[in-house]
């Protein structure tokens, strides 16, 4: 392992413990990787730091995707989305109070979690294997959160922290996706009862079955494939809210109900 990978982790890991955000990475990454693969240095940024989550106790219960708008995809010069870990110590439940503390730079977005009933193993995955090893959907809210300072990040910048993960909220009402259209899903976020965010499925490359087809795929590649039980945040279906201390966010999604964010001062 190349120590200046195990040093940008080692940053990443304090900045967090800290709460002090660090200056981005990417050049440190561009620099590493010699012969062109900035991701594959990137990723392993992260990956270091989730085994370090591991190794002290914590469980991996999924991914997260990231960057499944065309227009934040065409902003930091990509061309696909990016993914992340959750640990069951991000989990909050619908409506618990989320202390300040643990927050960096917060923003919330809707989203549509899938729960999977079994693994996705194949080389290359279609919609109906997606499909067929869902469990049930779920309304979520995804509280994004960035160790770099001011949010100033590229790609590389957001997955070597891992994918600019927080914390996510889970809705209570599962639903069989036999009773959804994904891509015709309306969404509205609201704060305290003010619209904030409207968006709808059809923003997450088309379809939330695509990211989740996307990142089977990937994670197959890196021998880390999607395993029964493993919660997909599918990515944001309509712009990211910067949160203030105290607010609450309500977001509803058609035919799945609503789920609520509730902030601590």
């Amino acid at each position: 392992m190349d120590r200046r990978i195990k040093a940008m982790a080692d940053r990443l890991w304090e900045a967090e413990r800290s709460g002090t955000p660090i200056a981005p990475v990417r050049d440190e990454i561009t620099q590493i990787a010699a012969d062109g693969d900035v991701l594959g240095v990137a990723y392993a940024v992260q990956q270091l730091n989730v085994q370090r989550r591991i190794e002290g106790g914590g469980r991996l219960v999924g991914r997260k995707i990231g960057l499944t708008s065309k227009a934040v995809q065409k902003q930091l010069g990509v061309d696909s989305p990016d993914f992340g870990a959750l640990m069951a110590d991000m989990a909050v439940a619908d409506g618990e109070e989320i202390a300040w503390s643990r927050l960096m730079q917060p923003k919330a977005e809707a989203e549509i979690a899938l729960v999977l009933e079994r693994d996705l193993r194949y080389e290359k995955h279609t919609v109906a294997d997606v499909i067929s090893a869902t469990a049930y959907a779920l309304p979520a809210i995804e509280v994004v959160g960035s160790r770099i300072a001011k949010w100033d990040i590229r790609l590389t910048d957001t997955v070597a922290d891992n994918a600019s993960s927080g914390l996510f909220v889970l809705g209570t009402r599962p639903v069989s996706l036999a009773k959804l259209d994904l891509a015709e899903c309306g969404m509205v976020m609201e704060r305290r009862g003010d619209q904030v965010s409207v968006g709808g499925g059809a923003a997450c490359l088309g379809n939330p079955l695509t990211a989740a087809i996307w990142l089977a795929d990937v994670l197959l590649r890196m021998n880390t494939p999607l395993a029964a039980g493993d919660v997909v945040m599918t990515g944001a279906l309509g712009p990211m809210v910067a949160v203030e201390p105290g607010d609450v966010f309500t977001t509803r999604i058609e035919g799945l109900g609503s789920v609520r964010a509730v902030f601590g001062r």
